[in-house]
């Protein structure tokens, strides 16, 4: 039967101090400290990198929320039927707890033509006196402003990249083709023409190059609803708060109507981010894996250097789970250091991506993101302390379990036939 001594779990001063001690290089031991510190470093920069990499990428899906929800709403309450009574919907959506703005909204499918040149649209009736409030300080309009869209006025606003395709500048006439619903089922072409009055840019292609903004009741008049609308959209104090808000509103305002949300409507997007967020964790993590490993063979050839001292410490009274433990804080300490340090240097690195980018932008006189090529012209960060956590954490685990082959190869020497000829 085991005593306490062998078997107990926490370290004494004997095994902490000669595991401390193994660490320090000799003479003849240069090569195994050289795999030690090469184990060390490339802990560090596997973390860094997880780090910076998951941060740059919570960047770019700020990002991309950001562009996406500047010509869109948080959430929307829509009806299979055209709602009349929307003023009061818009009353009760915006009584709703966290929810700052709702709007009036009538969205159309169709083709814009300008001259000879014919392009799919996607055309937002809105009414500016609610808008603004809803999403008018996100917009970003080159030219004209929302009050242009005024009822009865033909007044469009067009995506920057749409304008240009179409050639049409601020005063020139185009037409909108819209299949509109009758009563039997079929659809019937509506054409009607607007002025150019504005120009806006998301900054995101999926905006910029097919969507157009009109008046809500020029809108409803295409497609024969009188004032009506066909959905009320919604605006979060907390754009993360929004699916719950929608799912609340769900709720109150019955089978009536049906809620969506921003994860809904653009969930492909974010499904993607996320793909590529757990790919490049994975594969950046092989560099964590790979310095575990050479923790692993410094420690075997460590554990074969110091043959005849475990064989010594065996025969002086120190148990097997003993040796284990020496082992263990010798292969512990090299990972817990890369990964402190791989931390700290991610952290710093991350947020300071912005001014770094620039910088190495101009020493070697290139630049990684060209506006004439992407949207985004800078790389974005967003350090997550949960994802600084979770690699730390991850890391502290795998560099602990590396430990355990070479100290338990340790623990089963045998005392008698190490000393047989010492």
């Amino acid at each position: 039967m085991r005593t306490v001594s062998q078997c107990g779990p926490m370290l004494n001063p004997v095994e902490l101090f000669v595991g401390l001690r193994y660490l320090r290089a000799k003479r003849r031991t240069r090569f195994v400290s050289f795999i030690t510190l090469i184990s060390l470093a490339g802990i560090a920069l596997g973390v860094a990198a997880l780090i910076v990499i998951l941060s740059v990428m919570n960047g770019f899906e700020g990002e991309l929320r950001s562009r996406l929800l500047s010509m869109s709403a948080h959430g929307t309450v829509s009806s299979s039927n055209a709602i009349q009574d929307w003023k009061s919907l818009v009353d009760e959506i915006e009584a709703e707890e966290g929810v700052r703005a709702a709007a009036p909204f009538v969205p159309m499918e169709g083709m814009i033509q300008s001259g000879r040149d014919l392009y799919g649209v996607m055309v937002h009736g809105i009414d500016p006196a609610y808008e603004t409030d809803l999403s008018g300080d996100r917009m970003n309009l080159v030219e004209g402003s929302l009050d242009v869209l005024q009822p009865g006025s033909r007044s469009i606003i067009l995506g920057r990249i749409l304008a240009y395709d179409l050639g049409a500048r601020i005063g020139d006439g185009v037409v909108l083709l819209i299949p509109r619903p009758t009563g039997d089922g079929t659809l019937e072409p509506v054409l009607e023409r607007f002025v150019l009055r504005g120009v806006f840019e998301a900054g995101l292609a999926d905006h910029d190059s097919v969507l157009a903004l009109v008046h809500a009741s020029d809108a409803a008049g295409i497609l024969d609803i009188g004032d009506a609308v066909t959905s009320v959209r919604f605006r979060a104090d907390d754009v993360m708060a929004a699916p719950a808000i929608a799912a609340s509103l769900q709720e109150r305002l019955g089978d009536s109507v049906s809620t969506s949300d921003w994860t809904i409507e653009n969930g492909s997007y974010f499904r993607a981010i996320r793909i590529e967020k757990m790919m490049m964790s994975l594969i950046l993590s092989l560099i964590i894996g790979v310095a575990a490993f050479n923790i692993v063979a410094s420690l075997v050839m460590v554990v074969t250097d110091k043959t005849t001292d475990i064989a010594v410490l065996r025969t002086l009274g120190m148990g097997p789970d003993g040796v284990v433990r020496v082992f263990f804080v010798q292969g512990a300490m090299i990972g817990w250091a890369g990964v402190l340090i791989g931390v700290v240097l991610g952290v710093v690195l991350a947020i300071y991506v912005p001014v770094i980018v620039p910088v190495l932008e101009q020493l070697f006189g290139f630049q990684i993101m060209p506006g004439d090529v992407y949207y985004v012209t800078r790389i974005p960060s967003e350090l997550e302390m949960q994802d600084v956590t979770i690699i730390a954490i991850s890391a502290f685990v795998l560099t602990s379990l590396a430990t355990l082959y070479p100290a338990r190869r340790a623990a089963l020497v045998n005392p008698a036939a190490a000393l047989r000829y010492e």
